[in-house]
């Protein structure tokens, strides 16, 4: 694409956009032969102890490693894209994060504890094609990728930079940012983007290793504005079918609405709200705020606030709780100080976070009265 235009945002995973403010992805570039390599993750080992009954502790690593190639020309731009994690080497029931549900380990539903992510997180392309001086149609798809549906990934948005746990509204917002077939395609502006896709709706299985068949079954929508540098809004809704193994039968209708900013005071932020139709079933509903503020060169403070209704905490049959929903609110905060290796890309982040949570009285049988819980982590990363 034609380098003069400076847009007003920055890409993120998938075809989603994070304002320009927020900064490109940064990590370890080279040029050869026309293209632009780029190298970009991190190795994170964090220490998590999450009290009550039903808390746990645990020591676990997570990572992420991203390896794209770009080559602009006359006409357009080709990008080829890649995205691993090594944390398919974990227990398939993940690590401790309370309330946190979604996907299945050992046949059974994962219930207050974070699923690991595949091996496979992206395997995709996107080509441009310039119309005009102003805008651009894109095609992007292939076997692992990410459909035009909520706000970016939580993994790339600057609001949870050095956050060390996931959003317990995951499964709400961003759930489908691995999913196994994808084609996208839009029209792209520098304020404006349109766009639709057809992917697989079913979440990834519990081999965490493999490539799984790719299918089209579901489609979204998304709109996307950038009116400047400093924020950028989406609104989508797609049709996801049968995405959770153990309720066959049961498809979802997704609305997400997000509105991120980032500032040159180094404030990052996101709101977002979700409502997912259960087809058939109930409307649950979740919202989220989370921010990271770059206190001085080398000290950053961060913190997420959200709330869900979540009908799947109690997932024994015969318990008179099994499948209410009940409305969760999590209070995290958290510091990290960080620091440049060398004169390289090379990042270290020493951190920690605290959280507590509100909830229905019913379920102090289960949680206990007041649960808490706390993360300390140690990242290296290549890049932002």
């Amino acid at each position: 694409m034609d380098c003069n235009r400076v847009p007003a945002f920055s890409e993120a995973s998938g075809t989603s956009r994070l304002p320009a403010m927020g900064g490109a992805m940064s990590g370890l570039h080279v040029m050869t032969g026309g293209w632009m390599l780029m190298a970009h993750g991190y190795a994170q080992l964090a220490y998590t102890d999450h009290k009550g009954p039903r808390g746990d502790d645990l020591i676990y690593s997570t990572s992420m490693l991203m390896l794209t190639g770009q080559r602009d020309t006359d006409w357009g731009r080709i990008q080829l894209r890649s995205m691993l994690s090594l944390e398919p080497t974990m227990a398939p029931r993940g690590y401790p994060n309370l309330f946190a549900t979604g996907e299945t380990a050992d046949g059974k539903p994962i219930v207050d504890r974070q699923h690991p992510h595949d091996l496979f997180m992206e395997l995709a392309g996107r080509l441009d094609v310039n119309i005009g001086s102003e805008a651009s149609l894109f095609l992007y798809g292939g076997p692992v990728g990410e459909p035009a549906l909520g706000p970016a990934a939580f993994i790339h948005r600057g609001s949870a930079r050095y956050n060390p746990e996931p959003p317990i509204t995951h499964h709400w917002f961003d759930s489908t940012h691995i999913t196994y077939g994808v084609v996208t395609a839009g029209l792209a502006t520098r304020t404006w983007q349109i766009e639709g896709s057809i992917f697989r709706g079913r979440e990834p299985d519990e081999d965490r290793w493999d490539i799984e068949t790719p299918s089209l079954d579901s489609w979204s929508v998304r709109l996307s504005w950038s009116p400047s540098p400093n924020w950028s809004a989406q609104l989508s809704h797609g049709f996801i079918k049968q995405p959770e193994a153990l309720h066959p039968g049961e498809n979802e209708k997704r609305t997400v609405a997000s509105l991120h900013f980032s500032g040159g005071s180094g404030l990052s932020a996101m709101a977002a709200f979700s409502a997912k139709k259960r087809d058939p079933g109930d409307t649950l509903t979740a919202w989220l705020v989370e921010a990271n503020y770059d206190l001085a060169a080398h000290h950053a403070l961060f913190g997420r606030i959200e709330n869900v209704a979540n009908d799947e905490l109690v997932p024994d049959h015969a318990d008179p709780l099994h499948d209410k929903p009940f409305r969760i609110t999590k209070a995290q905060a958290g510091y990290a100080w960080h620091t440049p290796i060398g004169s390289g890309p090379v990042e270290l982040t020493l951190g920690g976070s605290i959280n507590i949570y509100g909830k229905p009285q019913a379920l102090d049988v289960l949680y206990g009265a007041n649960p808490w819980g706390y993360t300390l982590f140690a990242r290296l990363s290549l890049g932002r």
